[in-house]
């Protein structure tokens, strides 16, 4: 005799809430997850935070910036402003389990917007590090992007998924600040895009892009919350503030997390180490006890350092005015005080290398680099 039992379908998350038992943030957050990898994000399982840097805590170029247009500031961040002035500086003001953040303050006001105006603030990632995103695919994944801020300017601001591969398509999100001078976090999700696969290689493939102003080039089109063709007067359609109105205004951000799929999971920390080194791929500075070098003519010595990490690609090097570089060899102390090299440099992705002149009596030797922690030269790869 054969007895069948049949129950009817149940539903796992009706259930569980139905128990009034809390589950934790851990909890809520596998109760969000539809997916097998949004549940394997969740509970912290590899790395997840495609952004590098999303604490502000590595900041090599310095800690504080007079901002012009198009200048890096703590690493992997860039800036753009061509309305009102704007000073920037890493804050040690944060939100609870953060040391530090960015702090963007107007320092010289401009209330008349003109068309062209713009005040933004992005991150530009590689193709080769995005192909898990899978897009250009029919199964194109998710993307949740996650921040604190916090501001005086409350209003509506705007952000964009940018495809530096596909005709620069886009997807835009608003999010509101509502209360004045508090930490908030934004949990944005922005769907997959089925059109247009990242290259794989190092070049720039994506932008993550904030928004703080903008003229009417940028603003006097359509709000796109789904992908869609580049257009200049959508991509900053949803803001409706001014940063730059008033010398009072300030906007700070940290806790920078993008991640596959449609929940926004705890930040992924990061040693300082370990995100240093991130970021040396794209930006290290040398220096001048890292050097060595050899005699080239009696006044001209090439110059070498090792790049640790190997860097994106070829790195554009610059001297750092103002300070002197001095070796030693068999006892002999060479300084150099010359600002630019003396021939064209064969630098690579893993060293440093050029002739530098500005020497007097250089013998027929080697030459270590001085016992100086000074920085003397930067090694740029940024994208």
């Amino acid at each position: 005799m054969t007895i069948k039992v049949s129950k009817p379908a149940i539903n796992i998350r009706e259930e569980l809430a139905d128990l009034k038992q809390d589950t934790g943030l851990k909890g809520q957050e596998l109760m969000r997850a539809d997916t097998a990898q949004e549940a394997r994000t969740a509970i912290g399982a590899g790395r997840k935070n495609i952004i590098y840097n999303g604490a502000m805590q590595v900041a090599q170029r310095g800690t504080s910036f007079a901002a012009a247009d198009a200048v890096y500031t703590v690493d992997r961040f860039k800036f753009w402003a061509n309305h009102g002035v704007f000073t920037l500086t890493q804050d040690s003001d944060a939100p609870a389990g953060f040391g530090s953040s960015l702090k963007i303050d107007c320092t010289t006001a401009d209330t008349s917007i003109a068309a062209g105006s713009y005040v933004q603030f992005a991150q530009f990632l590689e193709g080769q590090d995005l192909q898990n995103l899978k897009k250009g695919t029919s199964d194109a994944l998710p993307v949740t992007l996650s921040f604190w801020v916090k501001t005086n300017k409350t209003g509506t601001y705007h952000v964009n998924l940018l495809d530096g591969d596909n005709s620069n398509r886009f997807i835009s999100k608003s999010y509101s600040v509502s209360t004045a001078d508090t930490w908030e976090k934004i949990e944005l999700t922005f769907v997959g895009d089925t059109t247009g696969a990242f290259n794989n290689d190092n070049a720039q493939s994506f932008m993550i892009d904030w928004w703080f102003a903008s003229g009417s080039t940028y603003n006097s089109g359509t709000f796109h919350t789904s992908w869609a063709a580049n257009s200049s007067a959508d991509r900053a359609a949803s803001l409706n503030v001014n940063l730059a109105d008033s010398t009072s205004n300030y906007f700070q951000i940290t806790g920078v997390q993008l991640e596959v799929g449609k929940v926004a999971t705890e930040f992924e920390h990061r040693s300082y180490g370990e995100e240093l080194a991130l970021c040396q791929r794209y930006y290290q500075a040398i220096a001048n006890g890292e050097l060595w070098g050899s005699t080239n003519t009696t006044s001209r010595m090439r110059i070498n350092a090792r790049l640790s990490p190997d860097m994106r690609n070829t790195p554009t090097i610059t001297r750092v005015s103002g300070t002197t570089v001095s070796f030693q060899g068999s006892g002999v102390g060479k300084t150099s005080t010359d600002t630019s090299s003396a021939q064209a440099a064969t630098s690579s992705p893993r060293a440093l290398g050029f002739d530098l002149g500005g020497f007097t009596s250089l013998g027929d030797r080697a030459y270590a680099g001085g016992n100086s922690a000074a920085v003397v030269f930067t090694a740029d790869a940024e994208l």
